[in-house]
């Protein structure tokens, strides 16, 4: 299928995109990785596109305070292979590198895949297991969510989202992913960090939505995080909380969450040993 019809802006700066933003069936295009094929398809629609990729102060990656903040522009490429990623927020980088293929990846962005709705991606589960807030700036002006706010409620309407605030974890951080081999999309996502306090655990593609499983939390609070002991905290689990689909059961599912937090969490421990 062709586009259909939409008008287009370029933004010289946020503040134009976010005025352009309040006009009805206004969409913010970025990477376009999703949206255009969607427009393609008829799955999505817009009046107006605004394109916000040349706005410089939504790219990079740096410190604030005792995080690091990543600019919604910055692609799942530059993301996957920075180097204060790769040391203080490695299920990061690990999330962005299983994105797709080196093509989605140079064109993907960090807001992008944390803003989508719809379907299961990659960053926001390990964002969750990050505890990191999203930066939005929106007609009331700048405000933070936290990720699992956003995972749950979405972009506000006429917002932007403008950077990832991740605090700093050194190497106890790891992702693990079973891909859905035709569209690279996560069958099932698990990222972990293990915190003085106990793990932080996320999952995503088994569950509705990327979410943190505070129950396994628990009952792995305090170890041992043997591959039994993982499996065990995610058979007391509701089995409702696992959603089947494409040729998979819930009981499926919940093992193979249990199975890729367990790697995930060996692959953290050898990374401090």
């Amino acid at each position: 299928m062709i586009l259909t019809d939409f008008d287009y802006a370029r933004p010289a700066a946020l503040d134009e995109a976010l005025a352009l933003l309040a006009t009805p069936g206004a969409r913010v295009l970025a990477g376009g990785q999703s949206l255009l094929p969607g427009l393609r398809t008829g799955a999505e629609r817009a009046r107006l596109l605004v394109d916000v990729r040349h706005l410089a102060e939504l790219r990079g990656v740096g410190r604030a305070g005792g995080s690091l903040r990543i600019g919604a522009l910055t692609t799942l490429a530059e993301l996957a292979a920075h180097p204060l990623v790769l040391a203080e927020a490695p299920e990061l980088a690990a999330a962005a590198r299983a994105n797709g293929d080196p093509q989605v990846r140079n064109l993907g962005t960090a807001g992008g895949n944390l803003a989508a709705a719809g379907r299961a991606t990659d960053l926001p589960v390990a964002a969750l297991a990050a505890d990191a807030r999203v930066e939005l700036a929106g007609p009331a002006g700048r405000t933070t969510l936290t990720a699992e706010r956003l995972a749950a409620s979405g972009v506000p309407a006429g917002s932007v989202l403008t950077a990832l605030l991740v605090p700093a974890a050194g190497p106890a951080a790891a992702f693990e992913k079973a891909a859905d081999r035709a569209t690279r999309y996560p069958l099932c996502a698990a990222a972990v960090r293990v915190t003085p306090d106990g793990p932080r655990i996320a999952v995503t593609g088994a569950t509705p939505r990327a979410l943190r499983l505070r129950g396994v939390e628990d009952r792995l609070r305090g170890g041992p995080y043997t591959t039994e002991a993982v499996l065990a905290a995610f058979r007391a689990e509701p089995r409702e909380l696992f959603v089947p689909g494409r040729g998979t059961s819930a009981e499926y599912l919940g093992h193979l969450a249990g199975v890729l937090t367990a790697r995930a969490l060996a692959r953290a421990a050898l990374s401090t040993a």
